[in-house]
């Protein structure tokens, strides 16, 4: 029986560990802090057991790394790189569902040279999406098209019958993390040309977007998007776009967000007594009048405006105490949405991916690809979120302990060995990305 070591319980795990405790071949450890969330995930399977581990307390963490096969990282990202140092040191390898650092990449050539597999990004954005792309461009690219422009977005958000509060936003993932990516920088190509957005401007650019059947949605660039063009094979790209979707107004709000400082990391102390009143005071310029007032001065909006009414909604401008005593902007912000934006007993989630692909033929036609999925959450039960971040890296743990992945080093999925048996058990899972195209021919000279 093999042994899997996975490492946090959080809103996305239960999947993961269903999945893996339905192959009886296997015996699952949990390490976490939340104990009590870890033990309803396992709910009294003879097959796994729950222990309290401090992923910073090396010590505890060494012994169990070294009597697993395999280590399954549900941590933050920042977590990623010394847990896969550690998992080294152990000829351990690592599968987790997050962006690979530049401290990861520096790993690829120990594990390679140990015959290890760091496997990253294998979730749903990044993920689901590096797959279903892939599949696409190779089969495009195998009937001897070029692929010239590539578009992908992605994202997670309430299912309209759950859309009700008025940031059109409620968290099936970290909070944090929900908010530290509007942090990043995003980089994407456009008729040839490089366009670079600095994380400070990331939401001034942003579109109206419509993906079939749900309506139209923003889109905001997601990161780096030209650091995928040689893993997915794209040689003569003249346009690649990777980005983020969210219902209306999202962006609009985030924008206010960053310029008040909402977004800083810096830690600061709120001494008992602090009000969101005061916290939201210390953000904006000195003044005189209201709160209310000096914010909109400061952000240039109306008093009426959907934004100032949103961080009403949020109690930001209230007598409420600020729960932290040392914290940074971002956590004081973060916290205070996560407890007002949360699914009710019922309620269901939505996660939305559409890429659209363009093909030239060496005959003259051009083919038009739409790929899209589209997934709620099942009431009282699994959220779609976590169903499509967690099952693709469940799938590719087993796939590794199989011995039908044999790849090695630092990697995402966009080997076919990976992708082709990850979708396809993900379409025997009810996950199923689906494709459109259409055929132009020229016309007649």
């Amino acid at each position: 029986m093999k042994n899997i070591l996975i490492l946090g319980a959080g809103k996305i795990a239960r999947p993961l560990v269903g999945y893996l405790l339905n192959n009886r071949d296997y015996r699952l450890v949990i390490g976490t802090l939340d104990v009590p969330r870890a033990r309803k995930l396992l709910d009294e399977h003879p097959h796994g057991k729950v222990l309290s581990v401090d992923v910073n307390d090396r010590a505890a963490l060494e012994p169990l790394v070294r009597e697993a096969d395999v280590v399954v990282s549900l941590l933050p990202a920042s977590f990623n790189p010394s847990l896969a140092r550690l998992a080294l040191a152990h000829r351990r390898s690592l599968v987790n569902t997050s962006y690979t650092s530049d401290e990861m990449r520096e790993l690829d050539e120990a594990a390679g040279r140990e015959g290890l597999l760091l496997l990253n990004e294998t979730g749903l954005d990044p993920g689901i999406d590096h797959m279903s792309a892939v599949r696409v461009i190779r089969r495009l690219t195998t009937s001897g098209g070029t692929v010239t422009h590539f578009t992908s977005c992605c994202g997670g958000f309430p299912a309209p019958d759950a859309n009700t509060n008025p940031w059109g936003y409620k968290f099936s993932w970290s909070h944090r993390g929900v908010f530290l990516a509007g942090r990043n920088p995003a980089r994407y190509l456009r008729e040839g040309k490089v366009v670079e957005i600095p994380g400070a401007s990331l939401f001034d650019s942003y579109w109206p977007y419509q993906v079939a059947g749900q309506g139209v949605f923003e889109m905001y660039p997601n990161r780096d998007s030209l650091h995928y063009q040689q893993s997915y094979g794209l040689k003569a790209i003249q346009g690649m776009f990777r980005g983020t979707l969210r219902y209306p107004g999202w962006c609009s709000t985030m924008r206010a967000v960053g310029k008040l400082g909402m977004f800083d990391l810096e830690e600061q102390e709120w001494p008992r007594g602090t009000t969101f009143c005061d916290f939201t005071t210390r953000l904006v310029p000195p003044g005189e009048g209201s709160i209310v007032s000096r914010l909109t001065d400061f952000l240039g909006l109306r008093v009426d405006s959907f934004v100032i009414a949103r961080l009403e909604w949020a109690g930001l401008m209230s007598d409420r105490p600020v729960p932290e005593r040392r914290a940074a902007p971002l956590d004081v912000f973060a916290n205070r949405l996560a407890k007002l934006m949360v699914y009710g007993s019922g309620e269901r989630d939505m996660v939305a991916m559409r890429h659209t692909f363009r093909a030239d033929f060496p005959d003259g036609h051009t083919e038009d690809v739409t790929s899209s999925l589209v997934e709620t959450g099942v009431p009282f039960g699994d959220t779609a979120m976590a169903r499509t971040v967690s099952l693709p890296a469940a799938i590719a743990t087993h796939l590794y302990l199989q011995g039908e992945i044999r790849a090695t080093g630092v990697q995402i999925p966009t080997l076919r060995e990976i992708y082709d048996p990850v979708l396809d058990e993900l379409e025997e899972q009810g996950i199923v990305v689906k494709e459109s195209s259409t055929t132009t021919y020229p016309g007649p000279l």
